[in-house]
């Protein structure tokens, strides 16, 4: 009898081990994740228009794929590797980084250039336009699976740099909960906003009080303007955010210039303006980050276009034309 209770003596302790573990993961997985809000916002805002233009049927396993696709991006690929890099190469994470945040200042750049130049590539079509439905849906999946590889990066980087220093398995289960979670609130906010305008529909037609049908009618109408307000957040948030990355990648590589001089203009405004000056000083920072966002993405725009796409395509090609022969 007494063994008995000294084991399970031992089994509770064990167990207020694991549980204060659990704690501790879960505590630090929120604070973590709250770091990476901005990098958050812009995922959720930007995954909705590759839902656009799809039948409604098709709408939810789409963003199903794209959820999977970004589990598989965290779980399998980011988390591993970042683990690796924190531990040996500790001094390639920013680099990184500020690789990462400049193709997000590209995408939001080219979104601007392409709307001012009135171009429109066959994935912004129409379904009703496209030749090939399947291979439209292939291609909008791909390109939000990789643009979801960015911002899972920069999410996951950002985390894991938020992470008080430990043992790699208390490392590796804080970002595993990081990852679930955010992907569960980035995609489960997309399947609602896609989804939106269907359940206004219902609304409207089989409410039973004239309120209820009215709310429908009002969702209904209100989603096409609220999907555009979306993507002109989506783009915005590309921009402050990449923005962001790449001028504190660069503090933390020794340029400070213009990490200093923006943070002097956003808190001499906001003492200036008197109120709120939190805010105020914060909304400036991100206003200038993302103005600089947008100028390293027009720059960048040639670039891609005129160098690294002929030469991505040129070894893309190799591999198709020896599988020709």
């Amino acid at each position: 009898m007494s063994g008995l209770l000294a084991l399970l003596d031992d089994v509770a302790a064990i167990a207020k081990v694991a549980a204060a573990s659990l704690d501790d993961v879960i505590g630090q997985a929120a604070k973590a994740g709250s770091k990476a809000a901005g990098a958050v916002i812009d995922d959720a805002a930007v995954t909705p228009k590759y839902v656009t233009g799809f039948k409604p049927a098709r709408e939810l396993p789409i963003v199903w794929r794209i959820a999977k696709g970004s589990l598989k991006n965290k779980l399998l690929f980011l988390l591993p590797v970042g683990l690796a890099l924190n531990e040996f190469a500790p001094w390639t994470i920013t680099p990184l980084l500020m690789l990462g945040g400049a193709y997000l200042c590209f995408e939001g750049a080219e979104k601007i250039h392409h709307l001012f130049a009135h171009k429109e590539s066959p994935a912004d079509l129409p379904l009703e336009e496209a030749v090939d439905a399947v291979h439209l849906e292939e291609q909008k999946v791909s390109g939000a699976i990789k643009t979801d590889f960015i911002l899972s990066a920069e999410i996951m980087t950002i985390a894991l740099s938020e992470i008080p220093e430990s043992n790699i398995w208390m490392e590796a289960a804080t970002l595993a909960v990081v990852a679930i979670g955010i992907t569960v609130m980035v995609y489960g906010s997309v399947a609602l906003i896609v989804k939106a305008d269907d359940v206004g529909l219902m609304m409207s037609n089989k409410g039973r009080l004239s309120v209820i049908r009215a709310m429908g009618r009002g969702i209904v109408k209100a989603m096409p303007g609220f999907l555009k307000v979306l993507m002109v957040v989506g783009t915005a948030a590309m921009l402050w955010v990449g923005g962001s990355i790449v001028i504190h990648g660069l503090k933390e590589l020794g340029v400070k210039g213009i990490y200093n001089t923006i943070h002097d203009i956003a808190h001499s405004v906001a003492h200036s303006v008197g109120q709120f000056e939190g805010f105020v000083a914060w909304a400036m920072t991100a206003s200038l980050d993302g103005v600089l966002g947008l100028i390293l993405g027009l720059i960048l725009i040639p670039i891609v276009a005129k160098i690294i796409l002929p030469v991505w395509n040129m070894f893309r090609k190799k591999p198709e034309e020896a599988g020709e022969h």
